[in-house]
C-alpha cells in the first residue's frame, strides 16, 4: 500500500515515463508545473498553445524547452482540441488543462470525434496525504457532480476504487457519508447509502467493501468509532474512500483539510478514457505536481490492463 505521494513517486519511478498533453500551455503556474515534474521523472510535457508566450514565459523563469514538445496554437479552443486528440490517438497518457477556461476544456472532453468521453457520468476524485493518518484518503465527489444520483454514487465508488487500486489499496473500504450512521427515511442519502452498502453485499459494487450510512467521524476516527459502540460495522474509522453526498459537504470538508490541516493533495477527473488534469489556478505548484502523479500512476494500470 502506498501511503503517501512520495510513495507514488517511488511506484513511478518503477514504470515507463508517461506523457501529459496540456491545453492552452501559456501559464507561468502550468510551465513551473510540467517543468518540476518533468525533473521528478513524473512525466514529459506536449506543450499545446500559442508558442510565442510560451517561450517568452519561459525564458522570464529560466525554464529550458529543450526536451519539451510544442505545438503552436494561439486559438484557445482549437488548442484544447489538438491537445486531447493527442491522448484520445494514444500520443500521451494524460490530458491537463492550461490556461483555457474550464468550460471550454470540458467541451474537449466530451468531443466526439477527438474526446476522451465513456459515455458514463464524469466525476471528480481527490486524494490526500494528511498528517497523523496512516494512509491515503480518497474523496469523491468535491468539485463537479453537484447532487448525484444513487446511479451516480455507484459510478462514483468504481471511479474511486480503480484510482485506489492503482494506489496499491486492493480491497478499499468506502464509507457513504450522512449526517447520521442510522437509516432515517426522511434523509433520502441515508436510504441512499443502505442501498449501496446492499449492493456491494449482493456483488453488484465490486473490489470493495461499502458499509453506509456512516456520519464522518465513524469513517476516520477508531477512537470515534468505539465511544460510539460502533465496532460491529464493517468499517471502524478506518474508511479509505469518502463517498459524499453532494457537493456541498464534499467541497466544504475539501476546502476545511486543505486549510485547516497539514496536508497535501492531488486530484483528477474519473469517467474518461485517460485520466484528465483538472486543476484550478488557485491550486499551488505542489497540488498541480501530485494531481499529474496520480493521472500518471492511473494511466499505468490503464496501461496494464490492455
Amino acid at each position: 500500500m502506498n501511503k503517501t505521494f512520495d510513495d507514488l513517486l517511488k511506484k513511478l519511478a518503477e514504470c515507463p515515463r508517461k506523457k501529459v498533453s496540456v491545453a492552452a500551455a501559456q501559464d507561468q503556474p502550468i510551465l513551473e508545473a510540467v517543468a518540476e515534474a518533468r525533473e521528478r521523472g513524473i512525466a514529459d510535457a506536449i506543450l499545446v498553445g500559442d508558442e510565442k508566450k510560451i517561450r517568452e514565459i519561459a525564458a522570464s523563469i529560466n525554464m529550458d524547452l529543450t526536451d519539451f514538445e510544442i505545438i503552436d496554437e494561439p486559438d484557445m479552443a482549437k488548442a484544447a482540441l489538438k491537445a486531447v486528440s493527442l491522448v484520445h490517438d494514444g500520443k500521451a497518457d494524460m490530458y491537463m488543462k492550461g490556461l483555457t477556461d474550464t468550460k471550454t476544456f470540458l467541451k474537449s472532453v466530451l468531443d466526439k470525434e477527438v474526446g476522451l468521453r465513456t459515455g458514463k457520468p464524469l466525476s471528480h476524485v481527490c486524494v490526500f496525504e494528511l498528517e497523523g493518518m496512516d494512509r491515503l484518503l480518497f474523496m469523491t465527489d468535491v468539485a463537479f457532480i453537484p447532487y448525484p444520483t444513487l446511479e451516480d454514487k455507484v459510478a462514483m465508488i468504481d471511479y474511486t476504487v480503480e484510482v485506489a487500486k492503482a494506489c496499491g489499496i486492493e480491497n478499499p473500504k468506502v464509507a457513504p457519508l450522512a449526517a447520521v450512521e442510522v437509516v432515517n427515511p426522511k434523509m433520502e442519502v441515508t436510504l441512499e447509502a443502505a442501498e449501496l452498502t446492499k449492493m456491494n453485499e449482493e456483488g453488484k459494487i465490486k473490489d470493495c467493501i461499502v458499509d453506509g450510512p456512516l456520519s464522518l467521524d465513524l469513517a476516520i476516527d477508531p477512537e470515534a468509532a468505539k465511544h460510539k459502540g460502533a465496532t460491529g460495522r464493517k468499517i471502524v474509522g478506518d474508511a479509505d474512500i469518502l463517498l459524499f453526498p453532494d457537493i456541498h459537504a464534499g467541497n466544504l470538508v475539501y476546502k476545511a483539510v486543505v486549510h485547516l490541516t497539514k496536508s497535501k493533495n492531488g486530484n483528477i477527473l474519473t469517467g474518461t478514457k485517460a485520466p484528465v488534469v483538472l486543476t484550478s489556478r488557485s491550486d499551488s505548484k505542489e497540488v498541480k505536481i501530485n494531481s499529474m502523479a496520480l493521472g500518471a500512476i492511473v494511466a499505468e494500470e490503464l496501461a496494464n490492463k490492455r
